[in-house]
């Protein structure tokens, strides 16, 4: 992770990317996006990624459009090659961190077996650009995301006369995902969680632990200093924004978000090459963050599935080996004690947080061999 993503800034009523760092976009991203000649930079390969993203199959689907959600405008865009294949509806992270400008650099393969649906939701890149935010404020909680996603799939189903979809989440998107999949199971075959919060609380014991032993192991002085000062973390105390920063930052620094390395540049810059978003698009994804940030922040820390013994679908959990960010043993326990129709977990053995670019091959063959076939039957 980046210095710049941990600075504190008192007239902000959050820093920016420090709180939950899941999928840690806004503020690299804005800070690119904000020099017109580091943006200027990119157009050709933009054009490029443009111009091989184009979907010319005679049955494919390629269209964006504004969806009315809860009362908002909200972004979705659809992909495939056949609109004969089960249709993906995938939640993202964040909050208020879009995959949508990030998904051409992993999708393309998945757009041959699946009709992927991704949506930005309410505060988040272009969603944000899309409404008034005088009251948006107000209906951001996870209730109101849920039942956004829940009228896009009943919406996205009707649209492509499908009997029900393939629900995934990653991130802070499996909250609300998976929130949809125990409100109304009849809509979804399967649900698929990639980097799944189960118990935030029990993430963040996980990850600052991970943290402290690896400074430890290193002898980062620097890091044991910073960890432990703030330890037993979260502890009893408040979990406040200066914890925040020290637990996270470190974490990510050792592979906690990427495997492996400590800045995963290609993931922050990849909205600046996307066919979807123009400038004042990636800059809008700064924007939605700190709008969203505090507003969900005492919900986040509140999410807890772990009371959840059965569920009504078949599970999926993609879990990386190294993943730190949302730590995969919580959903590891969690997997082995739920009953369902049918379960397994997946892990990634060279990934963190970021399997389907980490390692994009298990991650198509995975839904193609062991999600796909559920939505054929």
């Amino acid at each position: 992770m980046q210095p710049n993503h941990l600075r504190a800034n008192a007239r902000q009523p959050l820093p920016q990317l420090m709180l939950f760092l899941i999928i840690l976009l806004a503020s690299h991203f804005a800070a690119h996006a904000q020099n017109n000649d580091v943006t200027d930079k990119y157009a050709g390969g933009r054009k490029l990624v443009t111009g091989l993203s184009k979907i010319l199959s005679p049955n494919g689907v390629q269209e964006n459009f504004e969806a009315s959600l809860g009362g908002t405008k909200q972004w979705v865009f659809v992909r495939g090659q056949d609109r004969n294949n089960p249709v993906i509806l995938f939640v993202h992270g964040g909050p208020a961190s879009p995959m949508a400008p990030v998904a051409w650099t992993w999708q393309r393969p998945l757009e041959e077996y699946f009709t992927m649906v991704q949506y930005d939701q309410r505060a988040s890149g272009k969603s944000f650009l899309a409404n008034d935010t005088t009251n948006l404020g107000a209906t951001l909680h996870i209730d109101r995301y849920v039942d956004d996603c829940i009228e896009l799939a009943e919406q996205v189903r009707q649209k492509y006369h499908k009997k029900k979809l393939i629900l995934m989440g990653h991130s802070w998107g499996t909250i609300v995902a998976m929130r949809a999949a125990l409100k109304r199971p009849d809509l979804f075959y399967v649900y698929v969680g990639a980097g799944q919060n189960v118990n935030t609380m029990d993430n963040e014991r996980v990850s600052f632990e991970f943290g402290l032993k690896e400074a430890l192991r290193r002898k980062d002085t620097t890091a044991i200093r910073e960890l432990q000062s703030i330890a037993p973390y979260p502890g009893n105390q408040p979990i406040t924004r200066e914890r925040i920063i020290i637990a996270r930052k470190w974490p990510q620094e050792y592979g906690g978000l990427a495997a492996y390395r400590p800045v995963p540049a290609y993931f922050f810059n990849a909205p600046l090459m996307s066919p979807e978003y123009d400038k004042k698009d990636v800059d809008a994804i700064d924007e939605g963050n700190i709008f969203t940030l505090g507003r969900v922040m005492d919900e986040f820390l509140a999410a807890d599935f772990k009371n959840v013994k059965t569920f009504p679908i078949p599970v999926l959990m993609f879990m990386g080996r190294h993943d730190y960010t949302t730590p995969s043993e919580p959903t590891d326990a969690w997997l082995k004690k739920v009953k369902a129709p049918y379960k397994k977990g997946v892990w990634f053995e060279n990934s963190s947080h970021l399997m389907m670019m980490e390692e994009p091959g298990k991650f198509l063959l995975t839904l193609v061999q062991d999600v796909r076939p559920m939505a054929l039957k």
